[in-house]
């Protein structure tokens, strides 16, 4: 299947950049672009995307408002959003989860890294970058939470495999590259990070680290 993709970004340039990024490829398409929030909100509504790469800072209505508007519209329910920032601070990725955003990048990150994480937010998983988990970690330690011996007796529900994978994840690390250090398939661990976050209750990929964080499954500090 093609995947459908909505540009969001003031800047014509960089639309023009994604464009033939995207477009130079089998498996994608570009299917509109949007200059501000509200211009992608209509064409959200009336292309029904797959994936809105969504800027977060655009004149008139933000990339957050403008996520919070898709995500909450239940007839796109199938259209999914990945924030695409210079910004990756604690505050917008914060805002961007509780919105609903599906994926957090840097516009730092290489064509590649763009590409699979077009396709990881596709298939259906959360994405954060490295820097995104950083800020969703120290925002989490800066703020009180239950003790980390009663926290690490919740992950007694999990495998070996589970633990080990969660671990990865909340370094940063993408399924394919946990899939690759491994030697397993993507499918493989985004079943293991599923089932990890159903046992524990985490709604999301960032409850999932936090949780390794305050459970000591990873030592406090920035991921590698």
């Amino acid at each position: 299947m093609t995947i459908r993709v909505l540009l969001a970004d003031d800047q014509a340039l960089l639309r023009g950049a994604f464009r033939v990024l995207i477009d130079a490829e089998d498996d994608m398409e570009v299917v509109g672009e949007a200059a501000d929030g509200h211009e992608a909100v209509e064409l959200a509504r009336a292309t029904r995307p797959d994936i809105v790469l969504m800027d977060i800072r655009m004149p008139g209505a933000d990339g957050l408002g403008a996520t919070a508007a898709i995500c909450g519209d239940e007839d796109l329910a199938g259209t999914r959003v990945l924030i695409l920032t210079t910004f990756e601070i604690d505050e917008y990725v914060a805002q961007a989860l509780r919105a609903g955003a599906g994926g957090f990048l840097g516009k730092g990150a290489d064509p590649k890294e763009l590409l699979a994480a077009v396709r990881t937010v596709a298939a259906g998983d959360a994405l954060l970058s490295p820097a995104a988990t950083r800020a969703v970690i120290d925002r989490f330690l800066a703020q009180p939470g239950p003790a980390a011996a009663d926290t690490a007796e919740r992950l007694a529900v999990l495998t070996a495999r589970e633990r080990e994978v969660m671990a990865m994840a909340a370094t940063g690390l993408t399924n394919e590259e946990i899939a690759e250090r491994m030697y397993v398939s993507p499918f493989t661990v985004r079943t293991h990070v599923h089932r990890a976050m159903a046992k524990l209750d985490a709604r999301d990929r960032a409850q999932l680290v936090a949780i390794a964080y305050q459970s000591g499954l990873v030592p406090p500090g920035r991921p590698s």
